[in-house]
């Protein structure tokens, strides 16, 4: 699209915040327009996402947090302007200029992070037979991975002749299990722990957690962008998916997420039953659990190299993700040691 285009494409919904754009240029679904009120983000979204985010950044500043990148209201006080099918919703243009290393760079986004989840959180009610419900059909699922598990390995082990998959798989086998069952013993530590209780904690969730996702200023300071999939849930739905899209590498002692799960953790403890259920979800090996799923059900003939690769790289994030979780429940342990109180 030539620039003339682009200013005509984007002139009709600026002129609802009488911003007059001089120059524009594409980011994505992220235009950055230069105009007579200075340099702005102009953000295009699907209609259905709806505009139900801004209720929660609105939510925020209320409570007194600030690090969000702002959302201009047009003159008649709307947050989105409908056009052409499409939704957009204007934002300062923040320089990014990132002067901060990685580790300096997450560590102020985790500590954000949990400021965010701080100042949001608040207790709701939980019925029982709700949380029963949901640890039954969690236990199931367990128990049907593991019978899964066990009648796989059992036909491959009839075989005279395995298939390359197979053979990995077998060498893996241990390891998967043992996954597995660590995932399953926290869930049930934590179900035990809390089967009692009415309430639980739940925090607004940016819903994208990334370093794309939060911007610096020219002072340095850092703002969230992108409160599209923001929501009323648990913490860990923020960290979960941040973390494995961290831990999707080739096999490495990451210190790294150990370190920004610390950080986050001096500013937004976790409870106890908390801790537990992270732990459980972190470790959980569904990933290669359904890279097998789908080799067992796929017709012949197969790509195993295809198939042997996914799950050699779903066994490199099971190895990550336990060394993560191991390491973090060591020095739980360890604190725990220091401060005289016997290991939970």
């Amino acid at each position: 699209m030539s620039d003339s285009n682009r200013l005509n494409a984007v002139a009709p919904i600026l002129k609802h915040y009488q911003v007059e754009p001089y120059f524009v240029e594409d980011f994505g679904k992220i235009v950055k327009v230069y105009s007579n009120k200075g340099t702005f983000a102009l953000k295009k979204i699907v209609p259905n996402s709806g505009t139900d985010f801004i209720r929660h950044v609105h939510q925020l500043y209320q409570k007194g947090y600030n690090r969000i990148v702002p959302i201009y209201p047009t003159n008649d006080g709307r947050y989105a302007v409908l056009h052409d099918k499409d939704l957009y919703y204007l934002m300062p243009w923040l320089s990014n200029d990132v002067k901060e290393n990685r580790k300096e760079r997450h560590q102020q986004l985790f500590r954000e992070l949990a400021r965010l989840h701080t100042l949001s959180s608040k207790e709701i009610t939980v019925k029982k037979e709700e949380r029963t419900e949901h640890y039954e059909k969690t236990i199931q699922q367990f128990e049907k991975n593991q019978e899964f598990l066990t009648g796989f390995i059992e036909e491959c082990e009839k075989k005279t002749y395995m298939s390359p998959f197979q053979l990995l798989f077998c060498l893996y086998f241990n390891e998967i299990v043992q996954a597995l069952s660590f995932s399953k013993k926290k869930f049930e530590e934590w179900y035990e722990k809390t089967k009692e209780q009415e309430k639980a904690r739940m925090v607004i969730n940016h819903g994208k957690i990334s370093s794309e996702h939060f911007l610096f200023d020219e002072k340095g300071y850092g703002y969230f962008a992108n409160f599209e999939d923001a929501g009323f849930g648990s913490p860990i739905h923020d960290l979960l998916p941040f973390l494995s899209r961290s831990l999707k590498t080739n096999p490495k002692r990451n210190d790294e997420c150990v370190d920004w799960i610390t950080h986050y953790f001096k500013y937004f403890p976790f409870k106890a039953d908390e801790k537990l259920l992270f732990y459980s979800y972190l470790s959980y090996p569904l990933p290669i659990i359904q890279v097998v799923e789908k080799y067992y059900r796929k017709q012949n003939p197969k790509n195993e190299l295809k198939f042997v690769q996914h799950l050699q790289h779903q066994y490199w994030y099971l190895k990550n993700t336990e060394y993560v979780a191991m390491r973090m429940t060591e020095l739980e342990q360890e604190e725990q040691t220091k401060e005289g109180a016997p290991p939970q």
